[in-house]
């Protein structure tokens, strides 16, 4: 099996190529550019570095959120539309999964953050168990404080990654002191390779999905949502 991820979700843009056995091709952009600009380019290149052609691909993974909601909807489209076109089997992959399958196989819990704007962040909690990673709370959307506080409590040192770690380091640091870890720069962002491996993942269990039924995940409503309700309210 063959997969092709795509990553828009955030910031950055990735494009990788994994198989079961190696990362034939991973390409990663944090250059400020938009992913309407990049991605189909990224794309291209990445699998002509691999020599493949899209019909060489077994599935296309791509991450459904939470994240950005203009780059959710740029990578969840690119990716609906190839697997359309193609008949290639189509997954979606959380993009917090994603960020906390950087640091496998490391002990005590896991936190990626996403910087959600608004003072607020998106994270999960994860922990190794049985050689596997488990997601071990919900999906949030909450504020740095708030996040450490609740963490504050845990005995385990909680390792962090994400982007929200550039906004709120401090902040946490001032919660958890020394239980407070962080991933190296190299795993810190979202890599494509790790959405490529649990995309793998899902098709060896026979898992994809629906390509008309899947749709962003948001833990909350965008701008454009909430002025168009609050609008309908004055009326």
């Amino acid at each position: 099996m063959i997969i092709l991820s795509i990553d828009s979700s955030t910031p950055v843009a990735g494009v990788a190529i994994v198989d079961k056995e190696k990362i034939w091709v991973e390409n990663f952009l944090n250059t400020g550019y938009t992913h309407s600009e990049q991605l189909l380019p990224l794309i291209k290149q990445t699998l002509d570095l691999a020599r493949l052609r899209l019909k060489d691909v077994t599935g296309i993974a791509v991450t459904k959120g939470p994240g950005s909601f203009t780059g959710l909807r740029i990578g969840l489209a690119t990716a609906k539309s190839l697997a359309q076109v193609t008949g290639i089997k189509l997954i979606g992959i959380p993009t917090l999964d994603a960020l906390a399958q950087n640091l496998f196989g490391i002990p005590g819990i896991i936190c990626p953050i996403l910087n959600a704007r608004k003072q607020e962040v998106y994270t999960a909690l994860y922990e190794m168990h049985d050689n596997d990673l488990i997601r071990i709370s919900d999906y949030l959307a909450i504020s740095p404080e708030k996040l450490a506080e609740e963490l504050s409590i845990q005995e385990k040192p909680v390792t962090f990654l994400g982007d929200g770690v550039f906004e709120y380091k401090e902040v946490i640091n001032s919660k958890l002191l020394n239980k407070a870890l962080w991933a190296p720069l190299n795993n810190l962002l979202p890599r494509a390779a790790s959405v490529a491996v649990l995309g793998l993942k899902q098709l060896e269990k026979g898992q994809e999905n629906d390509l008309f039924a899947l749709e962003p995940f948001y833990l909350r409503k965008s701008e454009a949502e909430i002025k168009w309700e609050a609008a309908r309210c004055q009326r």
